[in-house]
């Protein structure tokens, strides 16, 4: 399974929106079982990018 479209696109926006806000991406990720991205930035932030480009904090530290 690989990233969609509109996952790849999601990516670089978030990605983006972090370096704006000066927070290192620890890890990123594509889990092939679920097809999300994981990302991890900063000390507590965590995002998941599901298959149709959504993207939402996976814990109550975002910004």
């Amino acid at each position: 399974m690989l990233p969609t479209a509109k996952q790849g696109i999601e990516c670089i926006k978030v990605c983006q929106m972090l370096s704006n806000l000066y927070q290192d991406i620890h890890l990123f990720r594509f889990d092939e079982k679920t097809g999300e991205i994981y990302i991890l930035a900063g000390e507590t932030i965590e995002i998941i990018i599901n298959r149709e480009g959504i993207w939402e904090f996976i814990n109550e530290a975002g910004f």
